[in-house]
């Protein structure tokens, strides 16, 4: 009895992580009807930002040198996970500005400016983080230069371009984006795992029966019920969230209806990418995991697996389909299955796609031929 709760517990905190990463996939999905593949990694970004904040950025100090700075170091942790979300936030729009939205309004001159800036990205990061700022602006100038220098090759690409009806273009370009996030995460921070140190104070209590929770298991869940409840607040009750409802549901009547949708899409993925980002940096500030550019790739595939078991398109669905896919993964992992782990997931969707197609809380949509 005590191993089987103990399992439950270490379940229900890696199944909030889980749906904290599946929300933004579903999110997405009940938007524009895509599946962004790019979500795991920008849950990776958030983790990297986590730790770079945490070991150059902020001043942590070692609590076992001065265990005094504990509540110091505790704000400096929520700051930290407050900047992950925001980044993360920003490159969710950012991907959609420039990756999706093209594919569905056409190609801009506009966006020549920011291809560019993104082809000298990885270089200015990489060259900025080892030698300095000098070479930061260096790169800086170049990326703007070369994102001038193709405004004439856009504005050519823009004439002869039509805008794309297909949702394999953007399945493609969704995994090209994930491509571009993992190994120009290589090139800007190399291969080499990396981990945050302890740098907030940490504590395992004994419960009766021997069951064993630790204060970094409980922040992981408390803060993933917040965001969560957050994010059924938002869209439930505000202006912006009746609007994500209302697109899911026709986004030709909405525009119809006058509802901003390249805004309200925008948003959608601000607050999937915020979400992700407070995964990577809860998992990588509490768990102490080694983080590479593929560090995203396996928990992002196991979480759009989570977003399929609860419903696509369903965000109390996501939540679901997260926890289960969480304890799912604890008790194999407790048992002498243990090596199958990671294949459970692909197990339960397999099983589910057999069985219930649309998801457990997903309802079936009728399409008119």
């Amino acid at each position: 009895m005590q191993a089987f709760v103990q399992q439950f517990i270490f379940g229900i905190q890696l199944g909030s992580l889980y749906a904290l990463i599946a929300l933004g996939y579903t999110l997405v999905y009940g938007v524009l009807r895509l599946i962004n593949f790019a979500h795991g990694d920008v849950f990776m970004v958030g983790a990297v930002i986590c730790y770079y904040a945490c070991t150059r950025w902020l001043p942590f100090r070692n609590l076992d040198a001065h265990p005094e700075a504990a509540a110091t170091n505790i704000a400096l942790a929520l700051l930290v996970l407050l900047i992950a979300m925001a980044v993360c936030a920003l490159l969710g729009v950012l991907i959609e500005r420039f990756a999706y939205r093209p594919l569905r309004n056409g190609l801009r001159v506009a966006d020549a400016h920011f291809w560019g800036l993104v082809a000298a990205l990885p270089l200015t990061l990489s060259l900025g983080i080892r030698s300095g700022a000098p070479s930061v602006a260096a790169w800086l100038v170049i990326g703007i230069g070369l994102g001038y220098a193709l405004r004439p090759v856009a504005s050519w690409l823009a004439r002869r371009t039509v805008r794309a009806t297909s949702r394999l273009n953007a399945l493609i370009t969704a995994i090209g984006v994930s491509f571009v996030l993992e190994y120009g995460g290589l090139i800007i921070f190399g291969a080499d795992p990396n981990f945050v140190p302890n740098v907030v104070p940490e504590a395992v209590y004994t419960l009766p029966g021997g069951i064993r929770v630790g204060t970094a298991q409980c922040a992981i869940l408390a803060i993933s019920l917040l965001l969560m409840g957050i994010l059924r607040w938002i869209v439930l009750y505000t202006r912006r969230g009746r609007a994500m409802r209302a697109i899911a549901h026709d986004i030709e009547a909405a525009k119809l209806m006058g509802v901003d949708t390249d805004s309200v899409i925008s948003f959608t993925f601000a607050l999937g990418g915020a979400l992700a980002g407070a995964g990577g940096a809860l998992v990588a500030a509490l768990t102490h995991v080694k983080i590479t550019p593929l560090f995203g790739l396996l928990p992002g595939i196991k979480a759009f697996v989570a977003a399929v078991l609860g419903g696509p398109g369903s965000v109390a669905g996501a939540a679901l389909g997260g926890i289960l896919m969480g304890l799912a993964e604890a008790f194999v992992a407790g048992s002498r299955f243990s090596a199958f782990r990671d294949a459970i997931a692909f197990c339960i969707l397999i099983v589910l796609l057999l069985v219930r197609p649309t998801g457990l809380l997903g309802q079936p949509v009728t399409e008119k031929v």
